[in-house]
């Protein structure tokens, strides 16, 4: 398989993958784990010696929870306060961003590769796409674990939170949120792949197209009318309802969970249907963009 550069009539630089006469390196099975392993050591040489990268697993989600952790003592010097109230913002933001960081860890990594110009050596490797998500997919769930990890800590100490005040329904719904999540960085990184690199701001912006029905710090019930419909079909809105229900000692939901997994189950499938079609697309007739350029 090689790589062929050829020139529209609109002067951009197309990029297409093509058969040529050169034999195809034999690629390894899906569920091979040595490629897999191989994105997660490349991704982690590249934070070996880069504080900024270090900083954007910390910061913002020190900064969110510091933000609303002093929102929770001002709103516990309420009177009025419903019993709860703090539990939830906290638990919400916490959750939120376990959901925004395995997002993160599909898009970026992708983005990396565009950024370096080493996304064509990676479409021509002997490896799939799909092995490049299983490893983009384990470095997110580092990077959660890393920077939820700091985040729940510090909310014990600082505000006197714990999540996992959750129990055992912590588990599900964080699978739920961590699913969703690589559905959207699966489905963004096909936008990027399709629509080039002005399409990158989705990496960053798409998450919160969701936020205003993922009901993270409020019920679905305030929602307006129609929103609630929508909510319904975000796997997210289903684990924070799910989440507000378990601190007010309801027990675990199990219909709201029930619901979460079949949204992540379409959200996931239909993301890789999405990727699949741009990459045969693409091996039909080129990247009409110019990747890492």
């Amino acid at each position: 398989m090689k790589i062929i550069d050829r020139n529209s009539p609109q002067g951009i630089s197309k990029v297409g993958i093509v058969a040529g006469e050169d034999r195809e390196s034999p690629s390894p099975g899906l569920l091979a784990w040595r490629p897999i392993a191989g994105i997660l050591l490349r991704q982690l040489y590249l934070y070996k010696r880069s504080l900024p990268r270090w900083m954007e697993i910390f910061y913002w989600p020190l900064l969110d929870l510091l933000v609303w952790g002093f929102l929770t003592l001002y709103l516990r010097q309420g009177a009025n306060m419903i019993p709860g109230t703090a539990q939830a913002l906290l638990g919400g933001l916490l959750l939120w961003d376990m959901l925004y960081r395995s997002q993160q860890g599909i898009s970026v990594v992708f983005l990396e590769e565009i950024w370096s110009k080493n996304l064509y050596n990676l479409l021509v490797a002997p490896i799939t796409p799909f092995h490049v998500i299983g490893g983009a997919m384990l470095t997110g769930l580092l990077k959660v674990a890393l920077s939820s990890g700091v985040a729940i800590v510090l909310a014990y100490f600082l505000f006197s939170y714990s999540l996992f005040s959750l129990g055992v329904s912590l588990i599900p719904f964080v699978m739920a949120l961590l699913v969703m999540g690589w559905a959207l960085g699966i489905m963004t990184t096909a936008l990027i792949l399709r629509f080039g690199q002005e399409a990158e701001v989705l990496a960053w912006g798409v998450i919160f197209l969701f936020q205003p029905v993922s009901a993270v710090f409020n019920p679905v019930s305030v929602l307006p009318p129609g929103f609630h419909q929508v909510a319904f079909f975000v796997p997210a809105s289903h684990v924070f309802e799910g989440m507000r229900a378990v601190l007010n000692g309801k027990g675990l939901p199990w219909n709201e969970l029930g619901w979460a997994f079949l949204m992540d189950v379409v959200y996931f499938s239909g993301a890789l249907y999405l990727f699949h079609r741009v990459l045969e697309r693409a091996r039909r007739t080129g990247f009409s963009l110019k990747l890492g350029s």
